[in-house]
């Protein structure tokens, strides 16, 4: 929140916030000054996506609204996870399942998993999420969960190797997902689903853009124009046609006392943003066989 107020010393930042206390989430909050303001929101876990500290690289928003979503996530689930990595994907499956559900999350790397149940702690979630300092791909999840899980995720360098694990903690019917950044893991997370008992396989390949939207006072311009605004903002990036070259040769050579009528307009205004936020991988569903035996 500092960032906002960059000119404000920590100190007279934090005697700002504490002013805010108390006031109803929504409402805009100046600073002393008045020259300064933002609004008040409640704290979600879109919210915490964007600001927490990056101790690994995240999921984003666009990933874990289809986990959430295909993994059939609700309340009163017990979904496992691993690895924690920063917490992202954790905060928001811990809303779905919440307030009744639980979230294990499992962490190898110790300083993690103790910073992650720090975050967690902070952001009252204990109750519903546990973390724990584990290799799953070595050790597998613990015992005491096995055939208890709704759902598993598994965010690993080789999740091949947890796949049975996975199958035993899951119920029948139970969901798993597996996210990687390279077609050959899913090809071999693939292979051992199929061995273990999954069916149902789904890949997904999410790409994010995002748009800017701004209204503002703009002329109507022709192709030329168009092409000559996108290079400034460093949006067009192919060449020109030759008739657009000439007609831009013509104009410059007018006389400075011919005038061009030009007409104003209030437009809307819609570009996708140069640079956003989200990580390229690929969502590997499938769903654990309820029983293979013949009915008779």
């Amino acid at each position: 929140m500092h960032d906002c107020f960059p000119s404000l010393t920590k100190v007279e930042a934090r005697s700002l916030f504490q002013d805010w206390i108390g006031k109803q989430f929504g409402i805009k909050a100046a600073s002393k000054s008045g020259d300064k303001w933002v609004y008040l929101l409640a704290p979600t876990p879109e919210l915490w996506t964007v600001v927490l500290r990056h101790r690994t690289q995240i999921l984003y928003l666009a990933d874990i609204s289809l986990i959430c979503l295909h993994l059939e996530l609700r309340p009163g689930c017990i979904v496992l996870e691993s690895g924690t990595g920063s917490g992202s994907l954790t905060t928001s499956l811990a809303r779905a399942v919440g307030p009744k559900g639980k979230v294990y999350t499992f962490e190898f790397h110790s300083q993690r998993a103790t910073l992650a149940r720090e975050d967690f702690e902070r952001n009252g979630l204990s109750s519903i999420i546990t973390v724990e300092q584990r290799n799953v791909e070595e050790d597998g999840f613990p015992a005491d969960l096995d055939g208890i899980a709704d759902a598993v995720f598994l965010d690993l360098p080789e999740p091949w190797k947890a796949v049975p694990w996975a199958a035993k903690s899951l119920r029948p019917d139970g969901v798993l997902c597996g996210f990687s950044p390279c077609a050959e893991q899913v090809q071999e997370t693939c292979k051992a689903l199929n061995d273990g008992g999954f069916w149902d396989f789904h890949t997904y390949e999410i790409l994010l853009r995002e748009f800017e939207v701004t209204c503002q006072d703009r002329s109507i311009i022709d192709r030329s124009g168009l092409e000559e605004m996108l290079v400034q903002q460093g949006q067009f990036h192919g060449e020109m046609k030759d008739d657009t070259r000439k007609r831009r040769h013509d104009e410059s050579s007018m006389t400075e006392s011919k005038t061009v009528d030009t007409e104003h307009l209030r437009k809307v205004v819609a570009r996708p943003v140069a640079q956003g936020r989200g990580h390229t991988g690929y969502l590997t569903f499938a769903r654990k066989v309820v029983d293979s035996s013949p009915a008779f």
